[in-house]
């Protein structure tokens, strides 16, 4: 078996072989804002980050990207910065020559299909030139026509989306490649990577793994779910760089993917855990320092038996430094794993982007608006997403959206269909909620689809 190691910058190695799994984060400030991107990635890179994501969605973003990356290397400051690039094949080659590794999905280059081969052969050469690297990052929302009609919008069509760009990476003699297949719901995710994974191994070739469930949300929740996905793949030895996506301020993030590195690189396992079992429901005590930790690292205990359907309940205690968890406590993270996995529906479900360059309202205050007015439904799931760049397809399985149009507008989706566009963001919410009343939503069902 051949396993790949991806080298990005000066010397942040990727792969099977490198006895790490690398934390990773993205700025969530305009890129144009030299100032506010120079500050996230140093706190980025103060609080353990070691490889930072900017949105790159035109020429003057790769442009600021260099005048960030001079500012960074003139403080000493070597982390690596990725470039975000959607659509244009043109940006991408142009960031190429800047960034220490470029996000693509090459799909997306053209319409048609052998223009963006075509240009995905320009891209990698370009790459080759300039010594970086690339990770090719296919989205369960973002498959294509051409995909879905063969294999639909499942993990299948994701693997199979996949493939096509690793087999060309391969004819060009192109190996320094990090793939990714995000998606936000955790079983879909997590099914994809191990398929391919799978379909690498068959081949005899493995690329090194960017795992993330995208669109997690924040919170308790958005913690959660990232570790159960994570954790999943990261049990089975499958992945070897992680993102926890919050909708939060992107230091945030470092932590808890912290936490779930240190769990895995350690050797840990849930037998370390284990206090006993009782006709097939196992019990776990935890000793940490505070309530995110435990639902990290309990998730990462949990969130491979529940996604893998090897228990259907369990019973665990934390240990605090100055207390025990309370009952409330550890009731509420056993209804959001199970949530999260997919295993019991009791909440309403969320979706909602972390936030980058492109988003042009507030969605942290907005998103967490959403949740408080719609907290009371059950057996929905609502998208918060930054911008329509990617919002309506990365929101693939949501019933409705809040999707950001521009400054101060909203678009309110059912499904994959805008209902309503251009909605003053302060009457947004109203919109929303009006559209779910009349579509005759219950609690305790999946709404009727206009």
């Amino acid at each position: 078996m051949k396993y790949i190691t991806a080298h990005i910058g000066k010397d942040l190695l990727i792969g099977h072989g490198t006895g790490r799994t690398v934390v990773q984060s993205m700025c969530n400030c305009d890129t144009n804002d030299i100032d506010a991107a120079v500050r996230q990635c140093l706190e980025l890179y103060g609080s353990g980050c070691q490889l930072v994501r900017l949105t790159t969605q035109g020429l003057r973003e790769v442009e600021s990207l260099g005048r960030i990356k001079a500012r960074l290397r003139a403080t000493d400051v070597g982390i690596p910065l990725v470039a975000d690039v959607h659509f244009s094949s043109e940006v991408a080659i142009a960031a190429a020559s800047v960034a220490d590794k470029v996000r693509i999905n090459p799909g997306n280059f053209a319409k048609d299909h052998e223009v963006a081969r075509s240009q995905f052969r320009v891209f990698l050469n370009e790459c080759r030139k300039h010594g970086t690297a690339v990770r090719i990052g296919i989205n369960h929302g973002s498959l294509g026509a051409r995909i879905t009609e063969l294999y639909g919008n499942t993990p299948e069509g994701m693997q199979q989306a996949m493939a096509e760009w690793v087999d060309m990476c391969m004819e060009e003699d192109f190996y320094n490649v990090v793939l990714s297949l995000k998606a936000s719901n955790v079983p879909v995710m997590t099914r994809a990577y191990i398929l391919l994974q799978q379909w690498m191994e068959e081949r005899g070739v493995v690329f090194p793994l960017h795992l993330g469930v995208t669109e997690a949300g924040n919170g308790d929740m958005g913690r959660i779910k990232s570790a159960a996905g994570l954790a999943t793949l990261l049990s089975k030895g499958i992945g070897d760089t992680v993102r926890v996506s919050l909708t939060e301020p992107p230091v945030n993030e470092i932590r808890p993917a912290k936490i779930i590195a240190g769990f895995f690189d350690s050797g840990m396992t849930p037998q370390n855990f284990l206090t006993g079992d009782s006709n097939g429901t196992p019990s776990f005590r935890l000793q940490c320092s505070d309530h995110e930790e435990f639902i990290v690292k309990a998730s990462c205990i949990l969130g491979p038996m529940l996604v893998n359907k090897e228990i259907d309940d369990f019973s665990i205690q934390c240990s605090y430094p100055d207390r025990e968890a309370g009952k409330e406590e550890i009731e509420q993270f056993k209804s959001d794993i199970m949530q999260a996995t997919r295993r019991r529906i009791t909440q309403c479900e969320y979706i909602a982007c972390p936030s980058c360059g492109r988003t042009l309202y507030d969605i942290e205050s907005a998103f967490n608006e959403v949740k408080r007015r719609t907290s009371h439904l059950r057996g929905l799931t609502i998208a918060v997403m930054g911008c329509i760049v990617n919002g309506p397809g990365e929101m693939a399985d949501a019933d409705y959206g809040y999707i950001g149009e521009g400054r101060g507008k909203v678009s309110i989706y059912r499904g994959r269909e805008a209902v309503v566009r251009s909605v003053p963001q302060d009457k947004a919410i109203d919109v929303l909620l009006d559209i779910i009343a009349k579509d005759g939503r219950s609690t305790d069902g999946r709404p009727r689809r206009g």
